[in-house]
């Protein structure tokens, strides 16, 4: 049986139980686990918020979770770069991507190179947005765009 390489995107900003439970839940499915942290960049192309914690903080922090055995800098939007780069053949995301544009479009990109999407339950109870947002009201600030998400 091949091994089963697993990779696990993220911006994984304000770190909660939702990037545990997706880190978790990809991990029991694999045999080894990679978890790619988007860039600043990345976060701002893609969802249109900068990361309130640094890259550098973000990679420590996901590198010291006992369930990802290797974490890099997620750079690009087209996955298939970062799998040409990286090596996978299970991409594991949030279910809230099923049935989305970004969700399909991922679906098609990984068909091509022999990757396996892998949905996993997204955690509704807590997100950084929400985080970001708390903050923004405790703070009674607006924020800048990484608060305002």
């Amino acid at each position: 049986m091949p091994v089963r390489i697993g990779y696990a995107s993220g911006a994984y900003d304000l770190f909660h139980i939702g990037h545990l439970n997706l880190l978790r839940q990809a991990r029991e499915r694999c045999d080894f686990l990679i978890a790619g942290v988007a860039s600043a960049e990345m976060s701002q192309r893609l969802k249109g918020t900068t990361p309130v914690v640094p890259l550098a903080e973000r990679l420590e922090i996901v590198r010291s979770i006992r369930f990802v055995d290797d974490a890099v800098v997620d750079e690009h939007v087209n996955k298939a770069e970062t799998w040409r780069e990286v090596g996978f053949n299970m991409f594991f995301k949030g279910d809230d991507w099923r049935g989305t544009p970004k969700g399909d479009r991922l679906e098609r990109d990984m068909e091509l190179i022999g990757v396996q999407v892998v949905y996993l339950p997204y955690t509704p109870t807590t997100s950084s947005t929400m985080l970001r947002r708390a903050l923004s009201v405790m703070t009674g600030s607006p924020g800048d765009s990484a608060m305002n998400a």
